[in-house]
């Protein structure tokens, strides 16, 4: 015999087996973005009070024929889908369209998605970075509606919920990140951005399918720094490049002079050339560089 304990708990005897039934199951479960749980829902019956209104329903499109046409044909276009609610139930089969479909006058309430593409700015963020430097920073996101149902069900505005999630993200990931990361690494930032927006609008029927940065803002006092700090920089690398062409030029001219002292003849033609260059720029003055040994010469008298 089961006893009343039994009962309650939806004991089952099989022969020597007990099986535990469950006594209640989930209807819908709208936050984890099941389509089938919503379709078993809405199959689960409408009641003898549902019966009885959809009854009267027909009725009223049959007696004010063809004018009811009026009240029960509905048109989406391409980009678009209806999501139809009957007495507060979504119907079996998803959302309807494109083209043309049918509601019951009094008992049906329709929603409109639009599946286009859609892009919109993040406002600018004051972001406080990994090495304490405030900078402001916005971008742009580009999103979908890949299931009409789940973004009409899961969340109250799908289009405003993925704007502050959005904002929340960006300033939560660039938080974890250095200046100098920041300006140099927006590829990767956005694709972890874009990873992080796909997977959290999922149960809403969003794809998030691109994020880009547009635009990283420093302070003024830290552009003033910066460029200090750049100009430095370049100034130091001129004076070594300056210093490594004279050290590269002493070296020539002690070689020159190596080789023009092993032929006395190589010195007076590097004297004639130098004066054939002085007069070529019709210079009145002339002058003949001459030996220190031949002027020391004429000091001993």
């Amino acid at each position: 015999m089961r006893s009343p304990i039994m009962k309650s708990f939806g004991i089952v005897f099989l022969g020597e087996k007990s099986i535990l039934v469950r006594s209640a199951y989930y209807n819908s479960n709208y936050q984890m973005g099941d389509q089938r749980n919503m379709q078993d829902s809405s199959e689960d019956g409408i009641g003898c009070c549902g019966c009885i209104l959809m009854g009267l329903s027909y009725i009223l499109v049959i007696l004010f024929f063809p004018f009811s046409l009026c009240m029960t044909i509905k048109i989406v276009t391409e980009y678009e889908r209806a999501v139809i609610f009957r007495l507060g139930r979504v119907l079996p089969g998803g959302a309807k369209g494109p083209g043309m479909f049918f509601i019951l006058p009094c008992l049906d309430e329709f929603k409109k998605i639009d599946l286009r593409t859609v892009s919109y700015d993040v406002p600018p963020q004051e972001i406080l970075t990994k090495d304490s430097v405030t900078v402001a920073v916005d971008a742009v996101i580009y999103s979908r509606v890949f299931d009409p149902t789940m973004s009409v069900c899961n969340v109250e505005n799908a289009d405003s919920s993925t704007r502050l999630l959005a904002a929340t993200t960006l300033r939560n990931v660039l938080g974890t990140k250095n200046m100098s990361e920041l300006l140099t690494e927006r590829d990767s930032i956005a694709q972890q951005m874009q990873a992080i927006l796909d997977q959290s609008t999922d149960p809403w029927g969003i794809k998030v399918e691109r994020v880009e940065i547009k635009d990283v803002r420093l302070p003024v006092q830290l552009q003033r720094a910066m460029a200090a700090e750049a100009e430095a920089s370049r100034e130091a690398r001129a004076k070594v490049i300056a210093a490594e062409g004279e050290q590269r030029a002493s070296r020539a001219l002690k070689e020159a002079a190596d080789i023009m002292a092993q032929s006395p003849a190589a010195i007076q033609l590097r004297y004639l050339q130098t004066l054939q260059s002085i007069a070529a720029e019709r210079n009145s003055t002339i002058i003949f560089p001459l030996p220190m040994d031949l002027l020391s010469g004429f000091g001993k008298k």
